[in-house]
């Protein structure tokens, strides 16, 4: 069994931007995690469903003589919804925080489309309805131990791969400024990141990590027309006021990286 299987994406810029799959441990600790957050949210409306289901059912019971149906619909209708609460746990998290759950971000892991970009609504759903599937007789596991890309049911059907998150690390190539940091927040509500390419990312990390040996004409001319096809990219109309393209880029770098919520 690999421990640390990496998987590398050739970007037509001839740049390889390497990535290591989260591994069957981590993915293990991340449901742990959002199983413990299900379990707390599902108790916590089959408590309320229980008291508003015991009156409706006392209610109706003295204006009919067979209130069975009824309580059999209404074990049915909580069951739809508790399902329908577990599938949307996972499409929700996947899909507004990028492809990351509580759990997954607890256990640093993320998942991508395979050719690297950020993941949307489709994907999140499959994964999500197959998840089920997946959990039946670890079916999901043996799949994920066995294969080369680690994919279970629901990523052989999304085409969706589940990587480690890498960190920004600070150094003297490549530093990331507070208002870079405090502007990727708002990017996240205000951007669309899917359309967003391994090679993409690629062109930015390398601007910014060689831009400290450029002179300041040529690093302005690069930033601003980085910064340019990146809005269209993302389709964002017009930068906030008082953002240079640098800080814009780092933003976009961060959000990329491992967006923080």
């Amino acid at each position: 069994m690999r421990f640390f299987n990496r998987i590398t994406f050739q970007t037509p810029e001839s740049v390889e931007l390497e990535f290591t799959l989260a591994g069957i441990g981590n993915r293990a600790l991340a449901l742990l995690i959002d199983y413990t957050v299900l379990a707390v949210t599902l108790l916590v409306f089959f408590l309320t469903w229980t008291v508003f289901s015991t009156q409706l059912f006392n209610f109706f019971e003295e204006l009919i003589t067979n209130a069975r149906n009824l309580g059999l619909w209404l074990i049915a209708i909580f069951f739809l919804i508790a399902f329908a609460i577990y599938i949307s746990y996972f499409v929700f998290f996947e899909t507004l925080w990028f492809g990351q759950t509580p759990g997954k971000r607890v256990a640093k892991i993320r998942v991508v489309r395979d050719d690297g970009r950020l993941i949307g609504l489709q994907q999140a759903t499959l994964r999500a309805l197959l998840r089920p599937f997946d959990e039946t007789l670890f079916i999901g596991a043996f799949l994920i131990m066995l294969g080369s890309r680690e994919k279970r049911l629901g990523d052989l059907a999304a085409g969706t791969i589940v990587i480690q998150t890498q960190t920004p690390t600070a150094s003297t190539t490549l530093t990331i400024s507070e208002q870079a940091k405090e502007l990727h927040e708002k990017l996240i509500e205000i951007a669309d990141f899917s359309q967003l390419l391994p090679d993409d990312f690629a062109v930015i990390r390398e601007y910014l990590q060689r831009r400290g040996a450029m002179s300041l004409k040529a690093r302005a001319s690069l930033s601003l027309k980085l910064a340019e096809q990146v809005k269209a990219i993302i389709n964002l109309e017009k930068l906030p006021e008082a953002i240079t393209p640098d800080v814009f880029l780092e933003s976009v770098y961060l959000v990329y990286q491992q967006p923080e919520f």
